[in-house]
């Protein structure tokens, strides 16, 4: 086992990112990217059996990414506006050559959450992330998908907020009884059974209607720590996403800037980019993505056979449960350990994984 390294590096825009390594440096490596507004912790909760600890035993090197949007990087909170069109451009192509320029040779995998598998769909898709072994996507990845409710509150919301609030903290500390914006907060926070307005705010989605987890499956010292785990909410980022979801397709927002013209106009219409296998999970109970990950099996398969997509739907989990969740190591990382462990076979052997039949 080696020891746990971190180190910052620099995209080409000038953005300062952080990578981290756990686990055996000797085998098959995974880039793991996690979502918006949280960090590259949800992967390693020391509470929990997590899922570097899972990967570090079947033999697997984990390389946590702290991208653009992470709460723990300064970038999240006080840098400029970004879109994910920033973090599949410059972020997760850096991250990649950073990791490749230590492990060699040696396979390499990439497992994302949420935006970060929104953002790592768009670059794989521009030909940006070259000779991945495979990809996994929990909760979204070609087909970002929500429920009317949340569809609405995207809609007013970001333009309601947008020009008045450039972010929102999901710490409920931090708002205060006087600040201008406690009305906003106490509404936003106004649902939910769990007293911890902090919980409240990240259950229901930073007020955006949709539940992050189910809560009876969180650790009661995740729950505790939930206001360290969750950052600062850029809204800078809602109307690319808005725009995403009523094309239910990853779609390019810098369409008329040369620097972005590496990237795909609609991912979707150039997934036959897609040149390693693809294991797309998701709760049965996710809220925040409802059946993206379902439509999107059934969009590649339908659209694009020759591409080794398979779907795979977790029984009562939610969206970020999956990662940060108590049982999360028996209910969720087996699936994502024996698609890496397929895949690696295959590769050794020679031959593609799966047949037709399985996918």
């Amino acid at each position: 086992m080696s020891a746990s390294g971190e180190f910052s590096f620099d995209t080409a825009d000038g953005v300062d990112l952080r990578l981290r390594s756990v686990g055996p440096d000797d085998g098959p490596a995974v880039l793991l990217v996690h979502g918006h507004g949280v960090s590259s912790e949800m992967f390693a909760l020391p509470e929990i059996r997590n899922v570097t600890e899972v990967l570090a035993d079947a033999g697997y090197q984990s390389w946590l990414l702290d991208w653009r949007g992470s709460c723990r990087l300064r970038h999240n909170e006080s840098g400029r506006p970004y879109t994910v069109d920033d973090v599949a451009l410059y972020d997760l192509p850096a991250a990649l050559a950073q990791v490749r320029a230590r492990i060699g040779d040696r396979p390499l995998f990439v497992v994302s959450h949420c935006i970060g598998a929104l953002a790592v769909a768009q670059s794989l898709t521009a030909g940006l992330l070259p000779g991945l072994a495979g990809v996994v996507a929990q909760g979204v990845f070609l087909t970002p998908k929500v429920s009317t409710s949340a569809r609405m509150r995207v809609l007013l919301g970001s333009e309601l907020m947008g020009s008045r609030v450039g972010y929102l903290d999901s710490d409920f500390r931090k708002v205060g009884l006087w600040s201008k914006r406690t009305l906003l907060y106490a509404a936003l926070s106004r649902k939910g059974d769990c007293p911890d307005p902090t919980c409240r705010m990240v259950q229901h989605g930073w007020g955006m209607g949709a539940k992050l987890f189910e809560h009876d499956h969180l650790d009661p010292r995740t729950h505790d720590r939930i206001a360290d785990l969750f950052g600062a909410i850029p809204l800078s980022l809602l109307p690319h996403l808005r725009q995403m979801e009523l094309a239910h397709a990853v779609v390019r927002w810098n369409v008329d800037d040369d620097r972005y013209a590496a990237l795909p106009d609609n991912s979707v219409d150039a997934a036959d980019r897609i040149d390693c296998p693809v294991l797309l999970l998701a709760g049965s109970r996710n809220e925040a993505w409802v059946d993206s990950n379902r439509l999107c099996h059934q969009v590649l398969s339908t659209r694009y056979p020759g591409i080794d997509v398979r779907y795979t739907e977790i029984p009562g989990y939610g969206h970020l449960d999956t990662f940060i969740g108590r049982g999360a190591a028996l209910d969720v990382f087996g699936h994502l350990v024996d698609f890496l462990d397929e895949v690696s076979t295959a590769a050794q052997l020679g031959t593609r994984s799966g047949s037709p039949a399985e996918r």
